[in-house]
């Protein structure tokens, strides 16, 4: 069974930086892939980032050039540093790892955007 867990979300103002971590029970190692969705409140869940096993990277459009996905094996951690967030980033940020088609969730993490 895997755990993940988040933490380092909060409230920043527009403009503002933030640096999500997800730390995986049983290490990250363990994970074919690895990454970042976020949802906002009567919206869908949203694909934010992704890391494979071999460190490839890939972006939602939305969040191109803003956010930074990196993937610790030693420190077991996945992190999401998020950079000049706006008003509609504000979301609930989970982290998500998938093992041989099984889909693991955290619980989340609320990062709120305002002034």
């Amino acid at each position: 069974q895997a755990l993940l867990v988040e933490s380092g979300g909060g409230l920043v103002q527009p403009g503002g930086s933030l640096r999500l971590s997800c730390a995986a029970s049983g290490g990250t190692s363990r994970f074919d892939a690895m990454g970042w969705y976020r949802q906002a409140p009567g919206n869908q869940r949203e694909w934010v980032a992704v890391v494979d096993r071999g460190g490839v990277t890939n972006y939602a459009e939305s969040m191109k050039g803003r956010v930074t996905i990196s993937r610790d094996n030693a420190k077991n951690t996945v992190d999401l540093q998020m950079n000049s967030l706006k008003p509609v980033d504000t979301a609930v940020y989970l982290c998500w790892g998938i093992i041989r088609g099984i889909n693991y969730w955290g619980q989340g993490t609320q990062v709120t955007v305002s002034s």
